[in-house]
């Protein structure tokens, strides 16, 4: 498989969440807090999207390879109505969307291809907008709810220490960029080799 980089094209990386700061350092900003992490080891900013498209974008280079980062303003069952215009605006040469998942242990991730939502909002949301599956996940496990927690309250809370959130964030932002430099392989190597479940 040929990677962005090889085409001379960007890669797109996708963060959902919830905006402000109610919904800051929560599980379900995983994804997001994940592509700013990215970001900031690129030292790129982010500013608003072109064309009034509800997120905010950022560019940036990882050694020869052009990335561009985006996060969407909308609320994360709205998500589709900045995917789809996001893809169709900047036409990436690859792109994935990284998001939390409570399927799956907490700190283990996933890399996914033309599947359903599994009940995540934010992946139904884009699927319904852009009427397809067809996109790479990288799916971040943030636990499951405790007891009968309700799992809307629980991706809504804050990780349990401080520590324990920047180490997911870190390990998930370097699955993204493996993405970027080596493809889904190498992607779903360094996903792999995090596997904590």
């Amino acid at each position: 498989m040929q990677t962005a980089t090889e085409a001379g094209e960007a890669t797109l990386l996708i963060g959902l969440r919830n905006p402000g700061a109610k919904y800051a350092g929560t599980r379900h900003n995983i994804g997001a807090d994940a592509v700013a992490v990215v970001a900031d080891r690129m030292s790129a900013s982010f500013r608003s999207a072109p064309r009034g498209i509800p997120a905010q974008v950022a560019d940036g280079r990882m050694g020869d390879a052009r990335v561009r980062l985006a996060m969407p303003t909308t609320f994360m069952n709205e998500s589709g109505q900045a995917v789809g215009p996001l893809i169709r605006y900047f036409s990436p040469g690859s792109f994935i969307v990284a998001h939390d998942d409570i399927d799956l242990a907490f700190g283990t991730m996933r890399i996914h291809h033309g599947r359903g939502s599994g009940g995540h909002n934010g992946i139904k949301s884009i699927v319904d907008t852009t009427g397809g599956t067809e996109f790479w996940r990288l799916r971040i496990g943030v636990g499951r709810p405790p007891g009968r927690m309700d799992p809307a309250d629980f991706v809504l809370q804050r990780f349990l220490t401080d520590e324990e959130a920047e180490i997911l964030l870190q390990e998930a932002a370097d699955v993204l960029e493996a993405f970027v430099a080596g493809g889904v392989e190498a992607a779903r190597q360094a996903a792999g080799d995090l596997k904590r479940g």
